[in-house]
């Protein structure tokens, strides 16, 4: 696989050692359309950690199973959670890990723990974490996959590619710095994060890890070179 473009497939494919991405169908928000996009990895202990779970397929469950059984499964921010509850059904023994914010937007979702800056300890010798705190609208948990050094990243950094910005929405997008290598965040988040002093912390966490590949939600990943594009993603903090 070039995972440098994450294809659109029905079974997950490798990503890098030990982590697998699968790419689900678009969704609409505010009326734009958006790709979704997971990740699984696989744990020292042979069990999946599942980020931000797309719609789930037989295909895709089947091709999950290969990796380990799922034991975690984690929502980034409040606002990716469509599809947690059809994975915690076909999970039932996993564990679903909540977001700032989420329990209380979502209430009728069930949750086993929440996250915080430290990493669970099932997957705190694989997997590092810290929160974007300072936000008035939302926080988000970035994580950092050891094995494989990839910064996984929601919605904090958006690179949707130049061919499928057109019309008006396109020129939107591009207005609010999401299309293409100089893709960020979006302008109208950034503007909630009133106190950047807890967010500069987290970006210095994130800056620490010296990632090599960066696999986001919305857009191109990358293979190689993550640290430096991550860094000018996130100079606005």
């Amino acid at each position: 696989m070039d995972a440098s473009d994450c294809r659109l497939v029905d079974m997950i494919e490798e990503f890098g050692p030990a982590l697998y991405v699968a790419d689900g169908p678009i969704v609409s928000f505010y009326g734009f359309p958006y790709p979704t996009r997971m990740a699984v990895a696989r744990l020292s202990d042979g069990s999946a950690w599942v980020w931000s779970p797309v719609a789930l397929t037989d295909e895709l469950f089947d091709s999950v199973q290969a990796v380990g059984p799922v034991r975690h499964i984690v929502s980034p921010n409040k606002i990716h959670h469509l599809f947690l509850a059809e994975w915690s059904e076909r999970w039932p023994e996993a564990r679903v890990y909540a977001p700032p914010g989420l329990a209380q937007r979502k209430p009728d979702l069930s949750f086993d723990a929440m996250l915080g800056d430290e990493p669970d300890p099932a997957w705190a010798a694989d997997i590092d974490q810290v929160i974007f705190r300072g936000s008035l609208a939302m926080e988000e948990v970035v994580f950092f996959h050891r094995q494989s050094r990839t910064a996984i990243i929601c919605d904090l950094i958006q690179r949707f590619p130049e061919a499928t910005a057109k019309g008006w929405k396109g020129m939107l997008m591009r207005l609010d710095s999401l299309v293409g290598e100089h893709g960020s965040t979006p302008r109208e988040w950034r503007a909630t994060f009133l106190r950047r002093s807890k967010a500069r912390t987290a970006r210095e966490e994130v800056m620490s890890w010296k990632a090599q590949r960066l696999l986001i939600a919305h857009g191109e990943c990358v293979q190689t070179g993550a640290a430096a594009i991550i860094e000018k993603a996130l100079s606005w903090i």
